[in-house]
């Protein structure tokens, strides 16, 4: 295909459909044809093309060359969620094999192909004959497109096991081949989709990325080319989205929305729809948000999580608690799991229900030693650092959240790192750390500030320390509770991490400032105007 690439995706595709028109291609022709219709966009026009490629190998008595058309037809439709007219061109290339009776890599092939639909129902298992059989056909045939898919395939059936590190080496393995161009265009494209869909589906958010962003650059060389189709679209809005590049993320996703419609409709639309309302949720655009999250439901998309984590935007937590309990009474698989439990903890803190968010952190941490990921291990830290704080355990949560911000640091992710900077703020404010506290809160300000993240700037507001019409700094109203709990200098001294001269000072001006003559007076003063704990 070399020629197509120099020329370019669109004037190939210009000059081979003018070819066409003048019944000037052969069945090679065709093929490269189809390949330029696929690699602009034109579906409609590459279907043609392959079945005319198809036809017209036959008609040269090549049936193993018409039965890889077969397939190269199926692998597109398979990628469009088309199942049916792709099973439909499997067993018409395997047919062709049938009666040939002809040895040839084009086996492999139709073992993979035949494999896939069942292993993506869930059904792995059952086929480690047919791949067993496949990888010993492409071991006795040089050719990289075959091996690739057998190693794509692969990696789905390892992952649908619960073979995760397993599935996700033998993903790498097949790009290798990806990654130095050994194989056509058109398998390319779709090894890139796919082994990154499998990469966020397990919440390896890192190698997802890398994936994202190889298959950028493979784009870039190539003029013409449409560069990102169905659930690619997707993932890359998602991969935006944590890097904070939200206005990029929100016109992607937009144009997603749009492109995906069809016709025909892809079955990715939904998920488009759901990142869309992602990124409106967390910009505070509440109204848009809810309509994009009905329209992904519409679509075939569950919207959940978001759509609680939507709830709670809008005040109504026992939502929220309930949809991701229902949600986690569903959920078996580890990684579907680990997307729901933060969810859950945070709807299930916001609903004072401290326990159930201790159990699911506990939950979500076991999980993250299971997947290994650092995306699931900063979810972790994260929660476990909020409930910790939310019980009142701010020294405790400290070391978990410091976890978590280096977690999300290294991830790249601005918007998660900046919520835990609330929490360390929050924690360093309990622990009598004034500066330490505000240095936090600011940071995290600056980040929502930059990002447009609306409903976070708000919260960050309401947790201002108020101007008390009383006079009392913070830290005089944490030591008058104290003595209002019966407590002498020296005991808060030590709770507040303080010296006894500090905490006595402070009493001082407690007594000046309410114009009081004891400590019993100013425990009374502490009752009557709701300041003791």
């Amino acid at each position: 295909m070399a020629g197509e690439e120099t020329l370019g995706w669109e004037d190939a595709f210009a000059a081979l459909s003018a070819s066409e028109r003048d019944s000037r291609l052969d069945a090679e022709g065709l093929e490269r044809l189809a390949t330029a219709a696929y690699m602009t966009g034109r579906d409609d026009a590459c279907e043609r093309a392959w079945t005319a490629a198809h036809r017209e190998w036959l008609r040269r008595g090549e049936p193993a060359r018409a039965a890889r058309c077969a397939f190269r037809q199926a692998l597109g439709l398979f990628f469009r969620g088309e199942l049916a007219p792709a099973t439909g061109w499997v067993a018409r290339g395997g047919r062709i094999l049938s009666e040939a009776g002809q040895e040839c890599v084009e086996r492999a092939w139709l073992l993979l192909l035949t494999a896939l639909p069942q292993v993506l129902r869930g059904g792995a298992a059952s086929v480690e004959a047919q791949l067993t059989e496949a990888e010993a056909v492409v071991g006795r045939f040089a050719d990289a497109d075959a091996s690739a898919l057998a190693r794509l395939v692969r990696g789905v059936a390892l992952i649908e096991q619960g073979e995760v590190a397993g599935g996700v080496a033998s993903l790498d393995e097949a790009m290798v081949a990806v990654a130095a161009d050994e194989v056509s265009p058109l398998v390319a494209g779709i090894a890139y989709c796919q082994v990154i869909a499998l990469c966020e589906r397990v919440l390896d958010v890192r190698r997802a990325r890398e994936w994202t962003e190889a298959l950028a650059r493979w784009c870039a060389a190539q003029p013409g080319l449409v560069p990102f189709r169905g659930n690619c679209l997707v993932h890359r809005c998602e991969i935006l989205r944590l890097q904070g590049a939200w206005p990029q993320a929100l016109v992607e996703a937009q144009q997603a929305c749009a492109s995906l419609a069809g016709p025909p409709a892809w079955d990715s639309l939904g998920s488009a729809f759901y990142q869309l309302a992602e990124i409106q949720r967390l910009r505070g655009e509440l109204a848009e948000a809810e309509e994009s999250y009905r329209r992904a439901a519409a679509a075939g998309r569950d919207p959940e999580p978001g759509l609680s984590l939507l709830r709670l935007a809008q005040g109504r937590p026992d939502l929220a608690l309930a949809a991701t309990r229902r949600l986690l009474r569903e959920s078996r698989n580890a990684a579907a799991r680990a997307r729901i439990l933060p969810a859950f903890v945070e709807s299930a803190l916001a609903a004072g229900d401290a326990e159930a968010a201790r159990e699911a952190a506990g939950e979500l941490a076991a999980v993250a030693d299971v997947l290994d990921a650092p995306y699931v291990r900063a979810l972790a830290a994260h929660a476990s650092g909020a409930v910790l704080l939310a019980e009142g355990d701010a020294a405790g949560a400290l070391p978990e959240l410091r976890r978590a911000l280096a977690g999300w640091a290294e991830l790249e992710a601005p918007y998660e790192s900046a919520r835990v900077r609330v929490l360390l703020g929050l924690a360093c404010r309990a622990l009598g750390d004034g500066s330490g506290a505000e240095i936090e809160l600011q940071a995290a300000r600056l980040v929502f500030e930059q990002l447009g993240a609306a409903p976070d700037l708000v919260r960050l507001r309401e947790l201002a320390p108020a101007r008390r019409s009383d006079g009392l700094s913070p830290r005089e109203a944490e030591v008058l509770a104290l003595v209002a709990a019966g407590k002498a200098n020296r005991a808060i001294a030590a709770e507040l991490f303080i010296s006894e001269k500090t905490v006595a000072r402070h009493l001082s001006n407690i007594f000046a400032k309410l114009q009081l003559s004891s400590r019993t007076e100013a425990a009374a003063f502490a009752y009557k105007h709701g300041l003791a704990r």
